[in-house]
């Protein structure tokens, strides 16, 4: 199969879908690889490395996305649309829920669009997401430490405080990977941390593994209005999977929060859970609503990329190596509750129930 890896050109994103090493080995088995010139040069990947391995270096994005199945890192962005077709596999996180217009170009051209974000494990959990999870919870907690500082009109407070003087209250919403990694962050700095979820297991399991100061708290709108109100900085992290994220943070709770807090919201890319948040980039990531600083920066694992591209390409290989060798719709059918869940577009119509109620669009299941 003919495999194309464009240069992601969404704001200050710099890592790439494969490493020489995935490449090598579609190579070894028979594939073409066709990487864009600069393509890995963010994660330091230079160009000679893809050659050294069998890849071809190509000039332009209309070569590398002229393949029959391109992986990407995120989403197709306005320019990247022409690129589409309905000859295309493509396979990237899609984060479609919060994108109508990335949703309504894809129905149009009828790409095979398979998604990162709802690819599942046997066990329901969502393997291609989780590396990216791990890297953002921990990157919400040094971000929010570096706009907690009055520089950065925060409230001028170091996260775990000094002898004598108290550490932060951090509230982290939603005990998933992104809420475990930045508890576990946040008390590494010995803040004062506060998780709230729904799944009573959830935090019992929390309370057992994360030590220090830390509480658990059962996820309800009054327990959280609580919890903001003496919040240095709100993490939020709550994840319905392929569906926009639930406003639990509501603009009320956000007023009564201190001056100078911090909110980093990172289901940003799904729409976000906290109701005054709006996706920003890398190069002008903070905005102030009441006061309250807001990092709404939808590819945080972009800042770290060489960390991020080891960490997805060590994920999402074993499916390209699939997808290469059967192709989608035998990759699919090999795999119908796992790869498959991960299908958002197909021929035209949305095959993922989520996408669908939130556009108010026909849902198709797929059928192999």
């Amino acid at each position: 199969m003919l495999v194309g890896v464009p240069k992601e050109i969404k704001d200050n994103e710099y890592r790439v879908a494969m490493t020489p090493a995935g490449v090598q080995q579609l190579i070894e088995q028979g594939h073409t690889v066709l990487v864009e010139t600069k393509a890995g040069e963010g994660s330091r990947f230079p160009d000679d490395q893809y050659a050294r391995v069998g890849a071809k270096i190509v000039p332009t994005a209309a070569d590398a996305w002229g393949a029959e199945l391109v992986v990407k890192v995120k989403e197709p962005i306005a320019v990247e649309y022409p690129f589409l077709r309905a000859d295309l596999v493509l396979f990237t996180y899609l984060h479609l829920a919060a994108e109508e217009k990335l949703t309504r170009a894809m129905l149009d051209s009828g790409v095979t669009g398979i998604a990162y974000e709802t690819v599942e494990a046997p066990d329901g959990s969502l393997p291609l997401l989780t590396p990216m999870s791990e890297v953002a919870g921990r990157m919400a907690v040094q971000v929010g430490a570096y706009y907690l500082e009055r520089p950065h009109l925060g409230r001028g407070m170091l996260l775990g405080g000094v002898a004598g003087v108290p550490g932060a209250n951090v509230v982290v919403i939603g005990g998933g990977v992104v809420g475990t990694n930045a508890a576990h962050i946040a008390l590494g700095m010995d803040a004062n941390v506060t998780i709230l979820d729904t799944n009573l297991e959830r935090l019992r399991f929390l309370e057992h593994v994360l030590h220090g100061r830390l509480t658990t708290v059962a996820s309800n709108s009054y327990n959280i209005a609580e919890a903001v109100q003496v919040a240095d900085l709100v993490i939020g992290g709550v994840l319905i999977k392929g569906a926009r994220a639930p406003r639990l943070v509501t603009r009320e709770m956000v007023s009564t929060m201190r001056q100078g807090s911090v909110i980093a919201d990172v289901a940003v890319d799904q729409g976000g859970c906290v109701e005054t948040i709006h996706a920003t980039t890398h190069s002008d990531p903070t905005y102030i609503v009441d006061g309250v600083v807001h990092y709404g920066v939808a590819n945080m694992p972009g800042a770290v990329p060489r960390t991020s591209t080891l960490a997805l390409s060590n994920a999402t290989l074993p499916y390209v190596l699939r997808l290469a060798r059967k192709g989608a719709d035998g990759a699919m059918a090999e795999d119908p509750n796992g790869l498959a869940k991960g299908l958002n577009t197909y021929r035209g119509q949305v095959t993922y129930a989520a996408v669908a109620e939130c556009f108010a669009l026909p849902y198709v299941p797929y059928a192999a």
